[in-house]
């Protein structure tokens, strides 16, 4: 699978966002050949509103752009702020338990040198994600990289604030190991899932 990640910051009108997501852009999503479903998320106090859309192929991704473009700048006359848009593989998901609106998401930007992806892919599935499933209130992970740049998020749903939270301790008390894999953290986000429609 591939991913999109739409992500406005300085928004000013995230539930008006919130609307135009479930309205008018999952209709046009679900238009496009290989469209797998939508999650969007936000932390309200920040300003930030992000939504990541899951594609069966790269190709297939990429072709949606065009159809997207003008209500990408239509949402951003709506939400405000600025908007950034990234794409990636989709190389690791799980879900035990189906994320619902209202559900805790704990965004993690890492980075790495290409030539070291696959190997640190391996260490994280073999090492790391034991550790984060074992944390009360896991619900599911999405791990997407950018095998060309080594940039990469980690996404982990959590059933409620308090399990994030942990979570979250958990995940700074593991970044001496990430060194070691030369692996850089960068910013954390603590979000609620605010839409999510699934494609079947």
């Amino acid at each position: 699978m591939y991913t999109r990640i739409v992500t406005f910051t300085g928004a000013t009108d995230v539930d008006g966002g919130i609307r135009y997501t479930r309205e008018t852009v999952t209709p046009i999503l679900k238009q496009q050949n290989g469209f797998r479903g939508i999650t969007a998320s936000a932390d309200r106090a920040g300003g930030v509103l992000g939504a990541l859309t899951v594609w069966e192929t790269e190709a297939e991704r990429d072709a949606s752009e065009s159809a997207l473009t003008k209500v990408r700048e239509e949402g951003l006359a709506i939400i405000g702020g600025t908007v950034t848009v990234e794409t990636f593989e989709e190389v690791y998901a799980e879900i035990v338990a189906l994320p619902s609106i209202g559900s805790s998401l704990l965004v993690r930007r890492i980075s790495m040198d290409p030539s070291v992806v696959e190997e640190n892919l391996e260490f994280f599935q073999r090492e790391v994600l034991p550790q984060i499933k074992a944390n009360p209130g896991f619900l599911a992970i999405r791990q997407q990289i950018n095998r060309a740049t080594g940039d990469g998020v980690v996404g982990t749903v959590w059933a409620d604030p308090a399990a994030l939270e942990a979570a979250a301790a958990a995940a700074e008390a593991r970044r001496a190991a990430a060194a070691g894999q030369r692996v850089t953290f960068g910013e954390q986000s603590k979000r609620e899932i605010v839409f999510i429609d699934l494609a079947r």
